[in-house]
């Protein structure tokens, strides 16, 4: 089983912690600002205080993505290019904010849903079978984590559409579960790997030769 490399540890950690300090630093800096109901995506609308601060989060937690994806070698290649695929349309979400005038802009509102549904269907794709695979990238463990962010994201999306109040809380919440799986896969990845071999059964004592 092939290892993930240092610099794939050091993004896989980065992503989870870069994206909670994001959104809540750039949170403390708007007037007013409450987290339970206000949006990631408002904290780098335009005229908001600082929206450099989370548009900054959503590119480096996207390379973070990018750099994880690469480095991710022991998973299946249909999960890596979706996970890749998913950082990548994220990012986009920087260059098409939203605004006062126009809460909901198409392309801000397709690059974002493309990048969540990439970074919750990749470990449908990760998944591999074997006796030596990681148990994070085994089918019932993918499709467990699957279930998970799936549930996640459909309470996010029912916040949107019935404005019941959450959908800030509901938003990281889902943005950090799906940091944080990447991060245990690269982490159970490396455990594998570093496991010694295990060696073959200890065979029956050889009776002593006769004289």
């Amino acid at each position: 089983m092939e290892d993930v490399p240092w610099w794939g540890v050091v993004s896989s950690v980065s992503a989870p912690v870069l994206l909670v300090a994001g959104f809540t630093v750039a949170a403390s800096l708007q007037p007013d600002f409450d987290q339970i109901s206000g949006t990631v995506s408002s904290l780098a609308a335009v005229g908001a205080t600082d929206r450099w601060v989370m548009t900054l989060t959503f590119v480096v937690v996207g390379v973070c993505y990018l750099a994880t994806a690469l480095a991710l070698r022991p998973a299946g290649t249909a999960g890596r290019l979706i996970l890749a695929a998913g950082a990548a349309t994220g990012m986009l979400v920087a260059a098409h904010p939203v605004s006062a005038d126009n809460p909901f802009p198409v392309q801000h509102m397709l690059w974002a849903g493309l990048g969540f549904a990439g970074l919750t269907f990749w470990p449908a794709g990760a998944c591999r079978r074997g006796a030596s695979v990681p148990w994070t990238l085994r089918p019932a463990v993918a499709a467990t984590a699957l279930a998970i962010l799936l549930a996640l994201m459909a309470w996010f999306v029912a916040e949107l559409i019935t404005a019941a109040g959450q959908v800030g809380l509901a938003e990281r919440v889902v943005g950090t579960a799906q940091a944080l799986w990447p991060l245990a896969v690269v982490l159970s990845c490396r455990r594998t790997a570093l496991r010694p071999a295990t060696s073959p059964a200890t065979s029956a004592p050889v009776a002593p030769a006769q004289r």
